[in-house]
């Protein structure tokens, strides 16, 4: 697997984890009053409030794990050599080499064109050919 698809992975899985850890705080948080003009909310069940207490701290730590992950592969990746400029240069050079390797498809494209036509011209006469033989008798 190259690493940008890595990367690409990598940031799914931290999104995935920021969601999943968002949705558990927004599930699991306690009730807050908003005004002294509300009412007080009503208490939520709580199952188990040590797991409750734990779970934000152990999804936390996933995400810091996957960003971690992530900023290793991010130093994976190779530097460029010779910074903006020398980067430009080599665009222009594959540009040029793109276009004349375009060029020379197109060449390739019209002689196999023509090719085409002297063989369905061929293929013509050659067809007019048995049409016109007569059996012998």
């Amino acid at each position: 697997m190259d690493i940008i698809t890595q990367l690409q992975e990598q940031v799914n899985t931290i999104a995935e984890t920021a969601f999943n850890t968002f949705g558990t705080l927004q599930r699991d948080a306690p009730p807050v009053r908003l005004s002294p003009n509300y009412p007080e909310p009503p208490a939520k069940p709580v199952e188990d409030a040590a797991n409750v207490a734990e779970q934000p701290k152990i999804m936390s730590a996933a995400l810091v794990r996957a960003a971690k992950q992530f900023d290793l592969l991010v130093a994976a990746l190779p530097l460029s050599e010779g910074g903006e400029e020398a980067q430009l240069k080599r665009i222009a050079e594959l540009e040029a080499e793109n276009e004349a390797v375009g060029m020379e498809l197109h060449k390739q494209l019209e002689a196999a064109e023509q090719e085409l036509k002297q063989v369905q011209v061929l293929f013509t006469k050659a067809a007019d050919n048995c049409l016109n033989l007569k059996r012998p008798d």
